[in-house]
């Protein structure tokens, strides 16, 4: 394919990109929808063999794109949630009762029930069984944008003043802004659950190259599982906490970036904190998702965070729409062609039975209620919407191509085959729903905030 063609074709799909979240704004289809058949579209084109992607062959390339996705998500999700999480105020954590819900016990039972489905039901190995749990189990940070918050709600009131004293009050501002429980508990679980698969593709990963568990478990359990988990944590609260002091209260003004508008600050932030992490062997992930919320909750009014969320928003709007374009480009070119009907009753029965039922036995009221009295918990209907709408996306592309990188895996084009099947389903599913669903949750938002 000439340049001039590329250009063209960028051209035109970029502009369709831009237009279509307006367009489609109360439209049943979602933009990634329309993206991956358009990406489809190209495969099928005569020169669409210019643009030939096998997924097994360009591995390396997928897990760097589809990374870089990821940390943009991440950081723009960090950036974007408006209710405080502070050690200081313990209170704040029930008001995240559902994502601790969702976190510690529906992405568990995900991973176990695609684990005993692949192992139990279809015969697969230990570790690609327990592979494909973990890659699927979490929920998409970069997909998601129809179930999510937007952006940081800032109020005309708080564009008043930014003096040091507004800068103060606003530190110790605890309020809560939103009342979404539905997006707020599916953005913040897609946050947060990216860097808690991790644990356990390391754990399919050791299972295929280390042997049986008792050979690795007890390092896994206290390194993977909880040591890189805090080392992540860590290092996003303290590269969180320079950035926003650099940003708001250096005595430097000229280091003051807030001040002056630098929204590259954003993107400063996300790459020392990944970098710092990975560096220490902790989790980059979570250091990023921590890092973006260390730094809103320093002036968590502040309009500068508007525009560092528009910087990142951009961005991970272009590598989505390359992501998306190939995932569509390689449906029509071969990548389906490894798939049966086994990976077609994972992706069916992950989006229809799996997370469904898993988030619902998260939510339901129970023994671990965690709900803050003076804080509207879900409602059924709320609980069974943010169960079932656990969108699969770009994070499963990462992970699936980092740990085939990591070991020599039997069927791997079968596991391609299936995950794209799966974020196909679940896109199409989700994105023909949500528009909808959410529309109806929003007219229904005084009666349920009345019911018990």
């Amino acid at each position: 394919m000439s340049s001039d063609l590329i250009f063209l074709l960028g051209g035109g799909v970029l502009l369709l990109a831009v237009a279509l979240p307006s367009l489609l704004n109360r439209a049943w289809l979602s933009a990634p929808v329309v993206l991956i058949l358009v990406g489809a579209l190209v495969g099928l084109l005569p020169f669409g063999a210019g643009f030939s992607f096998d997924p097994t062959d360009q591995r390396d390339t997928i897990e760097h794109v589809t990374e870089f996705t990821v940390l943009l998500a991440l950081m723009g999700v960090g950036l974007a949630l408006d209710r405080p999480l502070s050690w200081r105020h313990r209170a704040s954590f029930r008001t995240w009762s559902a994502t601790w819900k969702l976190l510690g016990i529906a992405m568990p039972l995900t991973i176990l029930g695609v684990f005993l489905l692949g192992w139990w039901g279809l015969g697969l190995g230990l570790a690609p069984a327990l592979l494909l749990g973990a890659v699927l189990a979490p929920t998409d940070p970069v997909l998601a944008g129809d179930v999510q918050v937007g952006g940081p709600e800032i109020s005309e009131k708080d564009l008043e003043d930014t003096s040091e004293d507004t800068l103060t009050e606003q530190l110790q501002d605890e309020e809560i802004t939103d009342d979404d429980e539905v997006r707020f508990a599916l953005t913040s679980e897609a946050g947060l659950n990216d860097a808690l698969a991790f644990p356990f593709v390391y754990a399919a990963i050791f299972l295929m190259t280390l042997g049986p568990i008792g050979e690795w478990g007890l390092h896994w359990l206290a390194w993977e599982l909880v040591g890189k988990i805090v080392v992540g944590l860590l290092i996003g609260i303290a590269v969180g906490w320079a950035m926003a002091y650099l940003a708001f209260r250096s005595r430097q003004q000229a280091l003051r970036l807030a001040e002056q508008g630098e929204s590259l600050l954003a993107l400063a932030a996300m790459l020392l904190a990944y970098g710092v992490a990975e560096v220490a062997q902790g989790y980059g992930f979570l250091a990023v998702f921590v890092c973006a919320m260390t730094m809103r909750s320093r002036a968590r009014r502040h309009e500068f965070h508007e525009h560092m969320h528009g910087v990142v928003e951009r961005l991970e709007r272009l590598l989505t729409l390359i992501v998306l374009l190939f995932v569509g480009i390689s449906l029509t070119d071969g990548a389906l062609e490894h798939l049966d009907w086994r990976g077609v009753l994972v992706g069916v029965s992950l989006v229809l039975v799996i997370r469904p039922l898993a988030g619902w036995i998260a939510l339901r009221p129970g023994r671990w209620r965690m709900a803050d009295p003076a804080h509207r918990p879900l409602a059924r209907r709320e609980q069974l919407i943010t169960a079932f709408f656990g969108i699969r996306g770009v994070g499963t592309l990462y992970y699936l191509a980092y740990a085939l990188s990591e070991a020599t895996w039997t069927g791997e084009r079968w596991l391609w085959a299936t995950c794209l099947f799966t974020i196909v389903f679940s896109v199409v599913l989700h994105g023909v729903l949500v528009t909808p669903v959410m529309a109806r949750l929003e007219r229904d938002r005084e009666r349920l905030t009345a019911s018990p």
